[in-house]
């Protein structure tokens, strides 16, 4: 054996191996949490997250209201950043689980006690990416602890929401989480130079946009 299929093997080797370490790693958190869980709050985390989505849709368009009804042209642009960064969110994340199509935990393992329905693939977590996405352009919109810091433990306990009833994988949530952030930001950076390119009035006014750059 040569030096090349000595490096090639040993590779393929290694990524197996951590491959193995990381779906058993994942799969034993997931028992920790799931079947070791205090089950008298099994519907107090059924709630939050039944209602996930219905916050992170309503969010936007309340804020988008609100300035519409005052006239307020920055609030109704803060409002539309929001809605946009939740369609982006919802379209990569529906991409990722079409292509990656990995299957619920409780598929795979039939004894992960799922107590909520859930239909498509699991990588990433929808329920995970829609919260952060909520909690990250409204705190960018308004960035100040009061509203990031209630965001932010919001989409906290709808993550772990998701492995506590048994629907997703640690690795589904934090890569939600990923997501989530990620398409805010990339929503915000991207109003910012389109704003900046055509000369107008940057996308946030006031000193709170202009402190976050």
């Amino acid at each position: 054996m040569n030096r090349k299929q000595t490096l090639i093997l040993t590779t393929t080797f290694t990524l197996i191996s951590l491959f193995g370490f990381a779906q058993n790693f994942d799969i034993n958190t997931l028992r920790d949490i799931n079947l070791k869980r205090d089950k008298s709050l099994d519907g107090t985390f059924i709630f939050i997250t039944n209602n996930a989505s219905t916050l992170s849709i309503s969010t936007p368009i309340l804020i988008y209201s609100i300035g519409f009804i005052n006239k307020d042209v920055d609030l109704k642009k803060k409002g539309i950043y929001m809605g946009e960064t939740f369609l982006v969110n919802a379209f990569t994340t529906t991409a990722l689980k079409y292509s990656i199509n990995r299957d619920r935990p409780f598929v795979t393992y039939p004894d992960i006690d799922h107590k909520v329905e859930a239909g498509s693939s699991s990588f990433p977590s929808g329920h995970t990416s829609e919260a952060f996405s909520t909690a990250t352009s409204i705190s960018i919109a308004f960035p100040k602890w009061y509203v990031i810091t209630p965001s932010f433990v919001w989409a906290g306990i709808v993550s772990y929401s998701r492995m506590d009833l048994g629907v997703h994988y640690p690795t589904d949530v934090f890569a939600g989480a990923i997501v989530g952030s990620g398409t805010a930001y990339i929503c915000y950076k991207l109003n910012h130079w389109i704003n900046k390119k055509s000369n107008k009035s940057i996308f946030f006014e006031g000193n709170n946009y202009n402190n976050l750059n």
